[in-house]
Formats: structure tokens, C-alpha cells, sequence
């Protein structure tokens, strides 16, 4: 993944964009070539396409990565245009422009490229233009489409005065065999998340479901058939990495979802259904679909997958440390918020009962000491820990494992609690104020509140947790709580019954924040349709 190439201002110029923030894909067609073709110069057939859409995310201060997937072997290109709020170029001293060159999609990605954009203005909205070129030079359909830079100030590079910034965040998508429906307009939740204008999303994990056959047809309880977009690859259990590239592909079939990624950056996780249901290190399967039982090889084959098309940044994009095995990584928001996604898989102990009277890992020990270091050193008024599993709600993995690190007991921390115990114990050691904790997994919404003074564990700072999901999967829930840390719910929804499909969009959820110019953090839960079922504003602490 190469980092920005400035070219000449003829061929920024050349490659200029027509527009700002379109979602669509252009394609070069033979009438547009013919037109543009000097007299003597034979037509080039066969341009390379956009399958995938294009896609953004991790998107800081003054970096992002650009990501898009061609049809055959070709170089990733961007034109990356400053504009105002209208679509305009920026003028005078705020204009900026640039090409840049990114690596090249090759069978060896699956034809999956990036670029890391890096230098860029604080505070400015970029209209985006992607293409490949072949080895010959020809450029290919170009999608369109735009983000924006989080502010490093109160004063955004346009002169407008700052506004704050919003996101939303949401997991599981197409779970438990609800696919793509194109008779009920697809995954129609990306469409409301689309629609309330979001800086970025974080998806916290569940990003597909590799162990989840789809099939073209799905009856339900009340009669109503579910007709599911199919291909080859989502047909069986994901075990050869072509099959977990081609859950990937699958999604970016969904045009909510591309019209969403070509305008809205995406901070990415993943958690279990990336591999299989539930899977820590070391295990070997039992389940009889999967003649790969090793979950070790599916976990490899599952994250190269994952990092080939998820657009997550480099190590040299942003100050983010992400190395190919390390998934956990900051994104920073300017001072007002900073994004601390975790990785609550690749370092898991086994799941057992979780009651053992010593210390058992779900961050591993080098993650919890970076979380604590770098959540306690964090200048942002805000810190928001992106977590895959939540805190203090039971998860069961068959009827005595755990999957996440709550274990049915109330008392004292023990087993995996005692990771989070210390993690929380230091943020009130080193005086961290206005961390906020969000999640999915569940396939429910709540809002919880943590406080010591309901705790079996009382060494830490009260702090809200919030969950939200699914986006397009099988609704169930609400869960058990465990007491260890005091949560106590303030709002859940669920769906009517267990594994209820996205149809009526009511028991599908996402999460929603704004933050403005005071920073007054509000969060909001909302079903599929965009309706608002809660919503709570959080003061600021100096």
C-alpha cells in the first residue's frame, strides 16, 4: 500500500473531478472514448471496472485510506479534490489537489488495492475520484465519491466555524441467513445510517458471516418468504480464502452499502463470524460442515480476507501502529474525540466457565497495556473505546463457556474480568475522564451504565456502554446481565422473537452520536427505518 505521489499540475488537472460526493460508479463508455480519441489511436476495449464500489476509512485529522477493487490487474488512482460545502474547489490559499498512486490489485488481493492518503488538510472535505489503470496506461470507470477530515480546531479549513463532528456505529451484517433481499430494497439499515449525514461509522465486528450459509430462500414464522441474493461462495461454510474473499465480495454487492462506503469513512473491527461462531486461538472445530477444523488456518485465511478489503490504514497512515497481525489501532478525531478500537479476538483465551481465581486474557497483556496508555495520555475531551463484545452482558457459549468475559457471578472479578478490572482501575488511577464504550454483537440495543457504587468490583469511575445491532442479521436478546461492575440498563429493544429477519427494519438498530461545538457528546439509538427509540446527551468533564 504506497503513500501519496505528488504528479504535474497537468495531469492533477487532467484528472480533476467533475463533481463532488456522487455515489455512483461512472463507466467509460465507448462513446465517451470515441469522442475523447485523437484521430489514429485504436479503441481500448475491455477498461477495467469497479465491482466492489470504493470505500474510505480510517480517516484522521490529515490521513485516510482509499480503497476500491478491479476486475483484472491494474494500479489504484485517486484525484483527491478539496471542496466546500456546495461541491466548489477551495480557492486560494485553502485549494488542494493532488493524484495519487496507490498499489496494484493483483490476484495475489484478490484485486483489492489501497492508498494512503497522508498530509491532508484538517477539517476539509475532500471530493474523491477512484480508478484503476492497466499495464498499458488506460484508465478504467471511475467511481465518485467524497469525506472529510476531522477538525484540528475550532475553525474548519473552509472558515466555516466548526460544527463538531457525528458517526454512527453498528455490526452484523448479513447474519443467520438474511442476505441481500433486493425485493425489500437490500440492506436497507446502511440506507439510514447513510441518511443522517454520518463523518464516519465504525463497524464493530460481524463484518460477515463465514460460517453462516445463505440460501436463495428463507420461509418465516409468519409465512413471508425471504428472497436472498445468492453466490457460489455464500452457499457453504467459508474454509479456502477465496471463499472468505468471496463473503466480502458479497456485501459490496449491496448498493446501500456501496453508496454508503463511497461517502462515509469506515472504521472497521472484526470479532468471531469472520472465521466461525465463537472462536478463540487453538481451537479445533467440532462442527461437521468444515473439513478445515483447524480455526487457527481459518483465522489466517479469515483476517487476510478481512484486511484485504476493509479499508484500514497502514502503518505509516496516521500514526496508527496496524501491523498484519495487530487489528487494534487509535483513530484520531482532533481534541475533541479520539476512536479506540480493540481487538477482542486474535489474543482470547480459551472459552471456558470463566471462574478461574487467576488472570485469563480476552485483550491479551501488550493490548491492555497499550489501552491504558494510550487512553490515559489522550488530550481528546472524548475517548470512545470501540469494543467487539460488550462488558457486562452474559454471552453464553453452549451451557456453561462464555464467550465474552462476564461468567454469571456477581462477586469479585475472576477469569477474563480481571483483564477489565485492571484496564478500568487505571483509568481512575491516571484520572481519565469522558470514556465511553460502544459495541454490537448482541443483535440488540441497550444503554448501560456502569457504576461502582452497584459493583461487586468498585475500583473504577462510573462510564456508559452502548449497544447497537444488527444492521442487516437475525435479531434476538435482551441478555442476562452479570453484576461484577454494576451495569444497570437505562433502555434495550429487541426483536419479537429470537433470529427475527430485517424485513420490518424495527429489530434491526444502530447507534448514533453527535458532538458539538461544546462538546456535548449525545447518543442515540435508532431502528432501521431511522426512527429515534433513545437517546441520551453526556456533559463533558474538564
Amino acid at each position: 500500500m504506497n503513500t501519496m505521489t505528488d504528479f504535474t499540475r497537468r495531469n492533477v488537472l487532467k484528472g480533476a473531478l467533475a463533481a463532488a460526493g456522487a455515489a455512483a460508479v461512472v463507466p467509460a463508455t465507448a462513446g465517451a472514448a470515441s469522442a475523447a480519441r485523437p484521430a489514429g489511436v485504436a479503441l481500448v476495449r475491455n477498461r477495467l471496472t469497479l465491482p466492489s464500489g470504493i470505500a474510505t476509512g480510517d480517516v484522521t485529522t490529515g490521513s485516510g485510506v482509499l480503497w476500491s477493487r478491479a476486475s483484472g490487474p491494474g494500479t489504484l488512482v485517486a484525484n483527491v479534490l478539496a471542496v466546500d460545502d456546495d461541491g466548489s474547489p477551495l480557492r486560494g490559499g485553502r485549494a488542494f489537489q493532488r493524484v495519487l498512486r496507490g498499489s496494484a490489485a493483483s490476484e495475489a488481493t484478490d484485486f483489492t488495492a489501497k492508498i494512503n492518503a497522508e498530509h491532508l488538510p484538517a477539517g476539509t472535505r475532500f471530493a474523491l475520484s477512484l480508478h484503476f489503470e492497466d499495464a498499458d496506461g488506460n484508465a478504467g470507470e471511475t467511481a465518485q465519491g467524497s469525506f472529510s477530515t476531522a477538525p484540528k480546531t475550532g475553525q474548519l479549513s473552509s472558515g466555516r466555524a466548526a460544527r463538531g463532528q457525528s458517526f454512527v456505529w453498528s455490526g452484523d451484517t448479513a447474519g443467520q441467513g438474511w442476505g441481500i433481499n433486493e425485493e425489500i430494497g437490500g440492506m436497507r439499515g446502511y440506507a439510514a445510517m447513510h441518511a443522517t449525514a454520518p463523518d464516519f461509522f465504525i463497524h464493530s465486528g460481524d463484518t460477515i458471516y463465514a460460517d453462516g450459509p445463505i440460501s436463495a430462500q428463507v420461509t418465516e414464522p409468519d409465512g413471508q418468504v425471504w428472497r436472498n441474493l445468492v453466490t457460489e461462495e455464500v452457499s457453504k461454510v467459508a474454509e479456502s480464502l477465496n471463499e472468505f474473499r468471496g463473503r466480502h465480495r458479497y456485501n459490496m454487492m449491496d448498493k446501500n452499502i456501496r453508496a454508503m462506503y463511497a461517502q462515509v469513512p469506515v472504521i472497521a473491527q472484526w470479532d468471531d463470524h469472520e472465521t466461525h461462531n465463537n472462536w478463540y486461538p487453538g481451537q479445533i472445530l467440532t462442527d461437521s460442515r468444515y473439513t478445515e477444523r483447524r480455526v487457527d488456518v481459518l483465522a489466517a485465511r479469515g483476517r487476510q480476507a478481512w484486511q484485504e478489503y476493509q479499508p484500514i490504514a497502514g502503518v505509516s497512515a496516521g500514526g496508527t501502529g496496524f501491523e498484519p497481525a495487530r487489528i487494534y489501532r487509535k483513530i484520531s478525531r482532533g481534541p475533541q474525540l479520539e476512536i479506540f478500537c480493540l481487538d477482542m479476538r486474535t489474543f482470547k483465551d480459551a472459552n471456558t466457565d470463566g471462574k478461574e481465581p487467576h488472570l485469563t486474557h480476552i485483550l491479551g497483556q501488550e493490548q491492555a497495556d497499550w489501552l491504558i496508555r494510550e487512553v490515559s495520555k489522550s488530550k481528546a475531551t472524548w475517548k470512545v473505546i470501540a469494543a467487539d463484545l460488550p462488558l457486562g452482558l452474559v454471552v453464553p457459549d453452549g451451557p456453561v463457556n462464555q464467550e465474552s468475559l462476564s461468567n454469571r457471578d456477581a462477586g469479585a472479578p475472576l477469569g477474563k474480568e480481571l483483564e477489565i478490572a485492571g484496564v478500568l482501575s487505571a483509568f481512575k488511577r491516571n484520572r481519565v475522564k469522558n470514556v465511553v464504550w460502544l459495541t454490537a454483537d448482541v443483535h440488540y440495543c441497550a444503554a448501560h451504565h456502569y457504576s461502582p457504587e452497584r459493583a461487586a468490583f468498585t475500583d473504577f469511575d462510573p462510564f456508559w456502554e452502548f449497544v447497537a445491532g444488527p444492521i442487516n442479521a437475525g435479531s434476538f436478546g435482551p441478555n442476562a446481565l452479570d453484576g461484577t461492575f454494576g451495569p444497570e440498563v437505562a433502555f434495550f429493544k429487541a426483536g419479537a422473537y429470537a433470529n427475527e429477519s430485517p424485513r420490518s427494519g424495527k429489530s434491526q438498530y444502530f447507534g448514533h452520536v453527535d458532538l458539538d461545538a461544546d462538546d456535548v457528546f449525545t447518543a442515540s439509538l435508532r431502528d432501521a427505518n431511522g426512527a429515534v427509540l433513545w437517546s441520551k446527551a453526556l456533559q463533558p468533564e474538564r
